[in-house]
């Protein structure tokens, strides 16, 4: 009567072994991204200062300073995604007083909308203190837009002049507060903070000084505290800033505690004697700094994006790239940061994300419901470039990279060759091919957010955009440049494809 026993344990085990290799497969989320996946640093190799990275409806949306009076925003559905994502402008003010150098934008969503803060100056004058911050307001939940001008914020007793850099919003006990960088009463440049009535409105004009450079370490190359970010966790309330100059390799994340109850008292903060996030020669990463903060997609992780540079003479401008990493906390609930991790190194994407890092992308006109399309999969120069019905062909298939200036080189993914406008003509009914990459500007696009979901393709040479001739909806209509209308035979949907 044992016998039996004794042989069934083996099988036992054996169908409890294939039971636990099989029930975790049937547990995986559909669609749920593999867990191996990485990513790895930049992702924004140019033009990525001030970095503000959100995760929303299943998308990334990385938005950086400009330094001209435009704001592009990059979208994907993986963080490694964000490193080929297309730039699309979502934002350009012509308005006198507001058009120039605009720095550090964010976006929050307050209220059922997206609010995006930034600085910007007057054109024409000198650096910096025109800067002022404003504010936007998206239509709808989209944070690509459409955005409309709200306000300019400015405090009566910031000098000089007014300026008022880097905001962001700290959220406390139900109430709103501006924060920023500014100076007050011969102050240094310091983190000041004012209470809002609503996300675009301030309920006091006159801003506090809640930091100042007091260590050694906020002062090399100049005394600076800028870049504040809140950071909320089991109850706490954080603060990172930037210190020093950022033209220094030194430049570095410190942090503060609201420790008391009232945000507007700065005797409520308490400030970390050392910084928290600082060069690596190691690594090779210097000036780390003016960070933003967001959580993996399914919240477990807790992630830090900022820019950086590759040496110590990089300075201020468009040399330095965006980087993101995980961080941790201490056993006594303050955020462990370690250290920036070097380019290139493989990074594990965030937990949760559901999609996959785009290929390419096709590009679909709202008129026809047909797809961007090189005629007859030519690799030739000279391809024409038409709207056909959507089959996953490789000539309706593209890639966008970034020349270095914010536009975007355009290739298909069949011939390698970039969307190009006909002899650099400017007229309306230039044809549009493909051609051989020259690195002009006959061959960069601006992809102008106009409404959700769609873009129009202007060619910076014309200023002209992708139109479908006529607006006709046969396969075979020939795509040539004209001038904008306002149609939707000039409206195109990028749609990331595997």
């Amino acid at each position: 009567m044992t016998r039996p026993r004794r042989r069934r344990a083996p099988l036992l085990a054996l169908f409890a072994a294939l039971i636990a290799l099989f029930i975790p497969a049937l547990a995986q989320p559909a669609g749920a991204a593999d867990s191996t996946a990485t990513y790895t640093n930049p992702l924004k190799s140019r033009a990525g200062a001030d970095p503000w990275l959100q995760y929303y409806d299943g998308n990334f949306y990385l938005i950086t300073t400009s330094f001209t009076n435009e704001l592009f925003m990059r979208k994907s559905p993986t963080l490694a995604g964000l490193s080929t994502a297309p730039n699309v402008l979502i934002w350009h003010d012509d308005t006198a007083g507001r058009n120039a150098n605009i720095w550090a934008p964010e976006i929050h969503f307050l209220d059922g909308h997206w609010y995006l803060y930034y600085s910007a100056a007057q054109s024409g004058t000198a650096c910096c203190d025109t800067q002022r911050t404003n504010v936007l307001e998206s239509a709808g939940t989209d944070p690509m837009g459409a955005y409309t001008y709200k306000n300019q914020l400015t405090g009566s007793n910031l000098t000089p002049g007014g300026w008022l850099i880097d905001a962001s919003v700290l959220e406390y006990n139900s109430k709103l507060y501006l924060l920023g960088s500014g100076f007050i009463g011969g102050s240094t440049q310091s983190l000041v903070i004012a209470p809002m009535s609503n996300p675009y409105t301030l309920s006091s004009s006159t801003f506090t000084v809640i930091s100042s450079a007091t260590y050694d370490w906020e002062k090399v190359g100049g005394s600076v505290n800028e870049g504040p970010e809140p950071l909320y966790h089991d109850g706490r309330t954080f603060l990172t800033y930037s210190s020093s100059f950022c033209g220094t390799p030194d430049y570095k994340l410190g942090q503060l505690e609201l420790t008391g109850t009232d945000p507007l008292n700065p005797a409520s903060w308490t400030k970390s004697a050392s910084p928290v996030f600082q060069r690596s020669d190691a690594n090779g990463v210097y000036a780390p700094g003016h960070n933003g903060f967001f959580t993996s997609p399914d919240g477990t992780q807790n992630w830090i994006v900022y820019h950086a540079n590759s040496s110590t003479t990089g300075g201020c401008g468009n040399n330095r790239t965006t980087r993101a990493q995980q961080f941790t906390w201490n056993a006594d609930g303050t955020p462990n940061f370690g250290a920036p991790v070097a380019l290139g190194t493989a990074l594990a994407e965030p937990s949760g994300e559901t999609g996959t890092t785009p290929a390419a992308y096709t590009l679909v006109n709202k008129h026809s419901g047909k797809c961007l399309d090189v005629t007859g999969g030519s690799t030739a120069d000279g391809g024409d470039v038409i709207q056909w019905s959507c089959n996953g062909g490789a000539n309706q298939k593209w890639t966008f990279s970034d020349p270095g200036d914010e536009t975007n080189r355009v290739t298909n993914t069949g011939s390698g060759k970039a969307l190009d406008v006909s002899n650099c003509g400017t007229a309306d009914g230039g044809n549009i091919q493909q051609w051989s990459w020259l690195n002009n500007n006959c061959q960069k696009w601006r992809l102008v957010y106009t409404q959700t979901d769609y873009v129009r393709l202007v060619n910076v040479n014309s200023g002209k955009v992708a139109d479908v001739a006529n607006c006709g909806t046969a396969n075979g209509t020939d795509v040539r440049q004209w001038t904008w209308l306002n149609n939707d035979c000039q409206l195109w949907q990028l749609k990331p494809v595997s």
